[in-house]
C-alpha cells in the first residue's frame, strides 16, 4: 500500500528499532510508495513512511532491493555529495564512500553481506543515515 511521506524532522530524527519477520508488511508498503515516487526517488527508509523500523529499500542498478537491519561494515574511497530527499526541502552537502560493504538481512532474514559501488552505495548511505537518525 502507498503511504504518506513523513516530514516530521523530530520524527525522522529517531534511531529506527530492528526489524523482524513481523515487518514484512512494512517492506512492501516501501517499495509501493517508492514505485509510486520513483521518478522523484531512488531510495527510502522505513521511517519516511512513519514506521521506525530498520528497512531500506532502493533502485540497485535498475532492479529494487530490500535491506532488513543493514549496517555498513567497510568504507573506501571518501568523496563529498549533494543529495536531496522526499522527506525534507532542498539539497545538502555530505560525505559519502564510493565503495561500501553491507551486513543485512534478506527477506527470509538470513544474513548477507554484500559490496556496493558508485550510486547503489550513496543511496545506501543515504538510507541508513535515516535509519540512525541522521538528517541530511
Amino acid at each position: 500500500m502507498i503511504k504518506p511521506i513523513t516530514k516530521d524532522p523530530i520524527f525522522l530524527a529517531q534511531k529506527s528499532s530492528p526489524a523482524t519477520a513481523e515487518d514484512l508488511s512494512v517492506a512492501q508498503d516501501l517499495l509501493d510508495t517508492l514505485t509510486s515516487h520513483r521518478e522523484s526517488c531512488v531510495g527510502m527508509a522505513a521511517n519516511m513512511i512513519g514506521i521506525n523500523r530498520r528497512i531500506i529499500v532502493f533502485d540497485n542498478e535498475g532492479a529494487y532491493m530490500t535491506m532488513f537491519n543493514p549496517e555498513i561494515v567497510k568504507t573506501s574511497g571518501p568523496f563529498e555529495a549533494e543529495e536531496g530527499c522526499l522527506s525534507l526541502p532542498g539539497t545538502r552537502k555530505t560525505k559519502r564512500y564510493r565503495t561500501i560493504k553491507v551486513q543485512y538481512q534478506n527477506e527470509r532474514f538470513q544474513i548477507r553481506l554484500k559490496t556496493f559501488t558508485g550510486f547503489p552505495a550513496q543511496i545506501i548511505q543515504h538510507e541508513i543515515d535515516h535509519l540512525n537518525g541522521i538528517l541530511i
